[in-house]
């Protein structure tokens, strides 16, 4: 089997100065899993040492550096899926925990499929997770930029083709023994309606995983996201030895077309070909396979 990893920083309107970090930080954690892999390690720890890096590089809009809702607070939401068995676990509406996908990893590993908010918080201290300040997780920038929203309210959700701002991270693996992980964690839209939850969280939706076919990670608009439930579709697209770049570019042109989306989607195949594509004005990502062995990272 060839392995293969492919991470995002989300996709949407990333401003100039932004998108330097943004490469930069997709790199990081594309070399990063990479080095998960190399040593031997399983799909699903890949992902989430990848996802870890993100969630702790203020660039991106998960972890430290998360947008603030309406309510001035850091929400969270993270999935993770086991290609092998079909187990996820995920969280949302997180305020207190540091890495939100390492929390979705506890709950893949539990009874339970998606835990939410407090219930997840107390989850979190049972297993032995420290919760933290929310305000740890804020910047400069993300409360600069609250503030902005207070003067300036963003365009309501319903717009069509309504512009996203990007860095929602998410990755996904195919390792040495050819299964398949992938994961998604985000800070989710920036001054959303506290409680509000996008396709992150959301098994087929933001995230899908399934040995049979490949994996996908979904980054955008999350409630047009949703309404198609565009990693299983695009997972799916991968039966009959599709190319995950052809099933990628279809998955976004089926989003947009049905529900008047805008999005990205990395994906990867269980032989280990990767694909990605995207409707917005930019999308950071990167990757490293066996026939590319040296990170590729762009924004």
């Amino acid at each position: 089997m060839a392995m293969a990893l492919i991470v995002h920083g989300g996709a949407g309107a990333i401003a100039g100065a932004d998108v330097e970090p943004h490469r930069r930080g997709v790199e990081i954690a594309a070399r990063i899993g990479w080095g998960v892999l190399l040593k031997g390690g399983g799909a699903l720890d890949a992902v989430q040492a990848a996802i870890v890096a993100m969630e702790d590089d203020p660039a991106f809009d998960a972890g430290t550096g998360s947008y603030l809702n309406r309510a001035g607070e850091v929400e969270m939401d993270a999935s993770l899926m086991d290609g092998r068995t079909l187990d996820a676990g995920a969280v949302a509406g997180v305020h207190h925990v540091k890495n939100s996908i390492l929390l979705a990893r506890r709950v893949l590993e539990s009874e339970h499929t998606l835990l939410i908010a407090g219930g997840a918080e107390q989850f979190a201290e049972e297993v032995g997770t420290r919760l933290i300040d929310n305000a740890d997780l804020h910047t400069d920038a993300t409360i600069a930029k609250w503030r902005d929203s207070l003067k300036n309210p963003p365009a309501s959700p319903a717009a069509k083709y309504m512009p996203v701002q990007g860095g929602t991270v998410g990755c996904v693996a195919v390792d040495r023994d050819g299964n398949v992980a992938a994961g998604t964690s985000t800070g989710g839209m920036n001054f959303k309606r506290p409680g509000r939850v996008g396709d992150s969280p959301l098994i087929g939706c933001g995230v899908y995983a399934d040995n049979l076919l490949g994996g996908a990670s979904a980054t955008g608009w999350g409630e047009s996201i949703t309404r198609v439930v565009l990693s299983k579709h695009a997972v799916d697209s991968l039966a009959g030895n599709i190319d995950p770049k052809e099933a990628a570019i279809a998955a976004i042109d089926h989003l947009a077309r049905r529900v008047g989306g805008t999005a990205g989607i990395i994906l990867a195949d269980r032989a280990g070909r990767i694909g990605c594509a995207f409707n917005t004005e930019r999308m950071a990502r990167a990757y490293i396979t066996e026939s590319t062995p040296d990170v590729v990272s762009m924004c």
